[in-house]
């Protein structure tokens, strides 16, 4: 039997690449539009809704604060389990999309506020984009 013939693993592993790819691409076009919203927020409304962009997009990660101390007792690449809840609450999406969606139908309209959704949907956007996703309950990123 040739290798042209009887190949489907090899189609399935690829199409499972491709697929990858074009997801990371995605999220990487994602990650730069919201940039530069949070750039273009910060220039057009002043240094507070820039500080607020840049602090929105450092936060998520501050979450491994929450168990710092449990961290030497980890293996590399693990995120102590007590941290995960907050870890996957600040890196899904929907939470900054919904909060835009809410600042876009309500009458408060506070340009930083907006800057500060745009610098966290920002750094998940980043996270996507490199293979970094949500935790497994033992601290292990998700495949």
């Amino acid at each position: 039997m040739s290798a042209l013939t009887h190949t489907p693993a090899r189609t399935d592993t690829t199409a499972r690449r491709a697929l990858a790819v074009t997801r990371r691409t995605a999220w990487f076009a994602n990650a730069l539009l919201w940039t530069a919203f949070a750039v273009l927020e910060g220039v057009n409304h002043g240094w507070l809704a820039g500080l607020l962009a840049g602090a929105f997009f450092i936060a998520p990660d501050l979450t491994f604060l929450v168990a710092l101390r449990d961290a030497p007792h980890m293996a590399k690449g693990q995120l102590p389990p007590r941290a995960v809840p907050y870890y996957n609450a600040a890196h899904r999406a929907l939470l900054p999309v919904a909060l835009i969606a809410l600042h876009t139908f309500t009458p408060v309209d506070w340009a930083p506020a907006f800057a500060a959704l745009c610098g966290w949907l920002a750094h998940i956007s980043y996270d996507r984009a490199f293979g970094y996703g949500l935790r497994t309950k033992d601290g292990f990123q998700r495949v």
